[in-house]
């Protein structure tokens, strides 16, 4: 068991629990004493001789020189020992760091953003031999990615369009080759660097696959899935030439307000821990990095705010330990992550990126992480210019670097950095000892990826390693997998459904309802089709700068009509409105009559709806309302949107209402007046043939949701796990009760039914503290269509000697059944999902019952039972 500090700083003291509690380390623990905040400058420091004990001193770079011999990078006629590739990383990163001067030292610990982002050249220039990184650069981010625009440097932000050497493919790969190449054979010991990227939703690069948002991504519920998305980011970067990918987002969603709630997998930390792990893996298969994001606590900023406002989040320590911290300590321990972004904001007064507590105690001693830690940006810089916590930039600096902080990334110039680190070197504030610990988890993750033994790519096999037929499939089943049917009904008179939806059950209609739900429609028989909506023939939400950005995208109105096109059915289109109205973001405090020009354009849509058979209605977000820095002050939809809904549902046209949109929203009179609701978030390049997939019955859908909906924006903080009754409303009070869908929620165009529920310790007779738990449910799909069912594993503490949550996520498993067919789905519960943090601040299994819940949501619980756990010797 690994010992533990004084809660969030302080001295290390041991944790007792049970023997044979295994995984309860996994987590790490927190301590005593929250009053004593992170980063104490006494308590985290290493010492001078320190290593860390999780580094493999045997371990070897995974790839050899392709004829066989090594490279000279120091040009002096003889294979040094850390040329040696038969040698262990260790000794050659010890030789490599005895030759290297201060100078070379600091500029293995700096980013350099690449073409139009910092640097204005695509390739090496004679200026380059006066430049800083003459001595060296830790990496180059995003050069010639086919995104342009940073600070200062007069380029406007945009789209690289007129350069050789962003596309194609092997022009790119050769041109990073030529960086690579100038960096091996014109600094002094040849040292190469890393090319980082980003890659949320595939691939940041001009054209990739394309993949779904993250919240889409987390409602497929898919872990392979989340496997082949890494190798193909992986595959696709390796093959031009990038090494390191900033993915995955590990971040927790907690409000959805905010504006990066479609980067994140959800709101469970089990969820998020079980999705990531398998895409780090994946990545990290095809021989690049996987840098993790943003470690940590970067996700609950106060309010829900954005931009500058990302810091003070107001999290208790448990839930810091039990939710926040739960999917990074996987994504290092199980993932192996070789790269972390440390966030900029703070906690508890002190910024997460001056804090030896969070950058060495917990992150390299706790997760046992050996790779290197990159800034977020301006993470840096905040510590002395928004944190106010450091007199100077220098200042800035030495807290940041002493902190464990290994590699500042930003848009700023890299002297901006690496000239104050020199002079704390210098005066001694920042120690060679410190300096080469930072600079050696540089030069590990460079020796693990294999650049010093084979640091070029091959250009001629770029050009067919990006986009693939594969890799295309496999992100169209992404899209199809990551849409959730939200409501699904039979219709009345005037086209609303005939009763509300049940939140609480994924099964069909049966067979008694007089009609049936409008889904999945039917293409024979229909005559004319209206496709209206502002996101119904959008594109740019599936174009991000985290993922592909110059990419074909099929739109929903594109995909109906070649659904259709051999029917004979008519398909018609009006927008109906825009996204946001004019007076955005302020007419959503303070709203304004409709105008003249929004009143034709609704009426348009209107005019086309009446002799329609179904009227298809795409609404949500985009680009001006979510993403980073986009947080909003309400969830409803925004702009006319409910206007154009509602006058088209009084022509009396049936309506599907497909959203597309990056955070939950308040759809309350839609959820009760629409008879059919799909949610596809935001879903990739191929969404809108995922969505008319869905809408015809070619695709059953089977998503989940993997984060709560309010009914309105005042009920928050309401999100899943919570504690016993925190979310708890009268419904004869003076607010508004329940929520509009849990989490875990989604329907399909079939049923299914648990039963046989039963839970045995693994090994023995008796449930104890240090066994596993073993527990099985029979699904069966009793509906008449093929479908995917998510089954569910939640656990309840029935009394603990702390308040713990209501329920508890501990496993799932998406399962296919044919019509009739049955599976037996098997669950592990090991020791940690169990355990609780107890009032002696010491992590362990307390003897009692546990509730065990399986089910179709985190409401909709199909069979329980009981277990006691005994007290162990």
């Amino acid at each position: 068991m690994t010992a533990c500090g004084a809660r969030y700083g302080g001295a290390r003291r041991a944790v007792v629990v049970a023997a044979a509690v295994v995984a309860l380390a996994a987590a790490g623990c927190a301590s005593s004493s929250p009053a004593k905040a992170s980063g104490s400058k006494s308590s985290s420091k290493l010492p001078s001789a320190w290593t860390n004990p999780w580094v493999d001193q045997n371990e070897k770079s995974p790839l050899r020189p392709v004829d066989g011999k090594y490279l000279d990078l120091n040009k002096n006629g003889k294979m040094d020992p850390y040329e040696n590739p038969d040698l262990p990383i260790e000794r050659r990163i010890d030789d490599l760091l005895a030759k290297m001067t201060v100078e070379e030292k600091t500029c293995q610990l700096c980013t350099l953003y690449g073409f139009r982002r910092q640097l204005m050249d695509d390739l090496p220039k004679p200026s380059w031999k006066q430049a800083i990184w003459k001595d060296g650069l830790a990496n180059i981010d995003e050069h010639l990615n086919g995104w342009q625009g940073g600070r200062g440097i007069g380029v406007e932000s945009g789209l690289v369009t007129d350069t050789p050497h962003v596309w194609p493919p092997s022009a790119h790969a050769d041109a990073l080759n030529k960086v690579q190449k100038w960096f091996i054979e014109e600094t002094r010991l040849g040292i190469p660097v890393d090319f980082t990227n980003e890659g949320i939703r595939g691939l940041g690069y001009f054209k990739a696959t394309c993949f779904p948002s993250g919240n889409g991504m987390g409602s497929t519920w898919d872990r392979g899935l989340l496997r082949k998305q890494g190798e193909i980011v992986g595959a696709e970067a390796r093959a031009i030439g990038y090494t390191n990918i900033y993915a995955p987002i590990m971040d927790v969603m907690r409000d959805q307000r905010w504006g990066r709630d479609e980067d994140c997998y959800g709101e469970a930390p089990y969820l998020i821990a079980e999705l990531g792990v398998p895409l780090i893996q994946g990545m990290q298969s095809q021989g690049i990095a996987s840098t993790v994001k943003h470690y940590v606590l970067y996700s609950t900023p106060k309010g829900g705010r954005e931009g500058q406002a990302r810091t003070d989040p107001e999290l208790p320590p448990r839930d810091v330990e039990d939710i926040m911290l739960y999917p990074f300590m996987r994504a290092f321990r199980d993932g192996r992550a070789m790269g972390t972004m440390s966030s900029y904001n703070d906690y508890d007064g002190i910024p997460i990126s001056g804090s030896p507590y969070w950058l060495i105690d917990r992150l390299r001693r706790d997760f046992h992480f050996t790779g290197y830690v990159v800034s977020d940006s301006d993470a840096v810089e905040n510590i002395f210019l928004r944190h106010h916590v450091a007199e100077d930039a220098k200042g800035a600096v030495r807290e940041a670097c002493n902190a464990g902080m290994n590699v500042r990334t930003t848009f700023s110039a890299p002297e901006k950095y690496i000239l104050p680190l020199r002079e704390c070197v210098k005066d001694g504030s920042v120690t060679m000892a410190t300096l080469n610990d930072r600079v050696r988890d540089v030069l590990r993750v460079k020796y693990k990826l294999g650049l010093f033994d084979r640091p070029y790519v091959d250009p001629a096999k770029a050009d067919g390693a990006i986009m693939t037929p594969e890799s295309m499939a496999t992100a169209l089943r992404a899209s199809r997998e990551s849409i959730v049917l939200l409501k699904n009904e039979a219709l009345r008179a005037g086209g609303s459904a005939t009763k509300a939806s049940t939140k609480s059950s994924t099964k069909a209609p049966s067979s008694k309802t007089a009609a049936p739900p409008l889904l999945p429609l039917k293409k024979d028989g229909l005559k004319k089709v209206l496709v209206c909506g502002p996101n119904a023939d959008e594109k740019s939400y599936a174009l991000s700068r985290y993922g592909p950005f110059n990419v074909p995208v099929i739109t929903t109105l594109a995909a109906v009509k070649e659904k259709l096109k051999d029917t004979g059915a008519e398909v018609v289109y009006a927008k109906g409105c825009d996204q946001v109205d004019p007076g955005f973001p302020e007419t959503e405090i303070l709203p304004e009559p409709i105008n003249a020009k929004e009143k034709e354009a609704i009426n348009d849509a209107v005019k086309l709806a009446r002799g329609a058979d179904v009227a298809v209605i795409v609404c949500g977000e985009g680009n001006k309302t979510s993403g980073e820095s986009k947080s909003r002050t309400s969830l409803d939809l925004p702009g006319r949107q409910l206007d154009l809904i509602k006058a088209v549902r009084e022509t009396g046209t049936p309506i599907v209402l497909v959203l597309i949109n990056g955070r939950p929203l308040s759809i309350n009179w839609p959820d009760k007046h629409v008879p059919a609701i799909v949610e596809a978030w935001y879903p990739g390049a191929q969404g809108g043939t995922a969505i008319a997939d869905v809408l015809f019955g070619d695709y059953n859908p089977g998503g989940k949701l993997a984060n709560t909906w309010p009914k309105t924006v005042g009920q928050i903080p309401m999100n899943f796990p919570s504690k016993p009754n925190a979310q708890w409303e009268s419904p004869k009070a003076a607010n508004i009760a329940g929520v509009l869908y849990p989490f875990g929620y989604g329907l399909s165009y079939t049923k299914f039914d648990y039963s046989n529920l039963k839970a045995r310790p693994e090994s023995g007779s008796k449930f104890l503290p240090g066994g596993n738990v073993i527990v099985e449910v029979d699904v069966k799909n009793t509906g008449s269509r093929e479908g995917d069912e998510v089954v569910q594993l939640y656990t309840r503490d029935v009394t603990s000697s702390v308040i713990t949550y209501e329920k508890n996520l501990w496993g799932f498993d998406r399962v296919s059944l044919k019509p009739g067919e049955s599976k037996t789905v098997k669950f592990k519960l090991t020791p940690y999902m169990l355990s609780l943090i107890n009032r002696q601040w010491k992590r362990v299994v307390e003897p009692g019952e546990f509730n065990i819940m399986v089910g179709a949501s985190s409401e909709d619980i199909r069979q329980k039972t009981t277990i006691n756990v005994e007290a162990g010797k």
